[in-house]
C-alpha cells in the first residue's frame, strides 16, 4: 500500500477543484492592458489569482496536517510491512515441514494450511481498512481546508471586491500579471486566524 504521498496528491487537487469556484474548465485569459481598478461604467472585471502550492507549503494548517497523514501513513506501512513478514515465515515454515513431513497427519497439515490462508486473508482486509481510515482522514482534511479557504475569502473580499478569485495551480492559467497575485496576503491572513490544535511537547 503506497499512502505516503496521499495528502500532497489529494490536499493540491482538492484545493485546485474547490478554491475559487468561479473558474471553468477553460483557462482565463487575462488582460494586460486593464488597470487594477475600473473607472464606473465600464465592463472590466476586477481579478485576483492564488497559487496552490504556495498556500499547501506555506499556511500553517496544511503543514500541521501533512506531518499527521505522514504519521499515520507510516504508521500503517510499518504495521502492514510486519504482519507481512510475520505471514511469509508462518508460509515459509508451512512449505518447509511440508516437504520434510514433518506433518504428523494429512489433517494438521491441512489445518495450518488452513490459518495461512485466514491470516492472509486478516492482512488484506487490514490493509483495505486501514487504507479508508487514511483516505477518510484526508478528505477530512480536504473539507476543513476547503472551508478555512472559502470562509477566509468571504472576509477577505467584503473590501477587496474582486469580481473573480482564481486558484493557480501549475500551469494552468498561461500567463497573470503579477499585480493579480494576492498569495501572499491570503496565507498571511489564513495563518493570522489559524489557531493550532496540536498541543507542543
Amino acid at each position: 500500500m503506497n499512502k505516503t504521498n496521499i495528502f500532497r496528491v489529494l490536499g493540491i487537487a482538492a484545493v485546485s477543484a474547490m478554491m475559487f469556484t468561479s473558474c471553468n474548465n477553460s483557462a482565463p485569459k487575462m488582460d494586460e492592458k486593464s488597470e487594477s481598478s475600473s473607472p464606473a461604467g465600464t465592463t472590466d472585471m476586477k481579478i485576483a489569482f492564488v497559487e496552490v502550492d504556495s498556500i499547501m507549503s506555506q499556511y500553517k494548517y496544511c503543514k500541521e496536517y501533512s506531518l499527521i497523514l505522514q504519521k499515520k501513513s507510516n504508521n500503517a506501512r510499518n504495521t502492514l510491512t510486519a504482519k507481512g513478514k510475520q505471514l511469509q515465515a508462518a508460509a515459509a515454515n508451512f512449505q518447509q515441514k511440508l516437504q520434510n513431513n514433518g506433518f504428523a497427519s494429512r489433517e494438521q497439515a491441512a489445518s495450518v494450511q488452513a490459518a495461512i490462508q485466514r491470516q492472509d486473508q486478516d492482512l488484506q482486509e487490514l490493509q483495505n481498512r486501514l487504507g479508508s481510515e487514511l483516505d477518510a482522514e484526508t478528505a477530512k482534511f480536504n473539507k476543513s481546508l476547503r472551508d478555512s479557504i472559502q470562509n477566509f475569502l468571504k472576509d477577505y473580499n467584503k473590501t477587496k471586491k474582486y469580481d473573480l478569485i482564481i486558484s493557480k495551480a501549475g500551469d494552468n492559467i498561461l500567463y497573470a500579471d503579477k499585480k493579480h497575485d494576492i498569495t501572499q496576503d491570503v496565507i498571511n491572513g489564513l495563518n493570522k486566524r489559524y489557531k493550532s490544535t496540536i498541543k507542543e511537547k
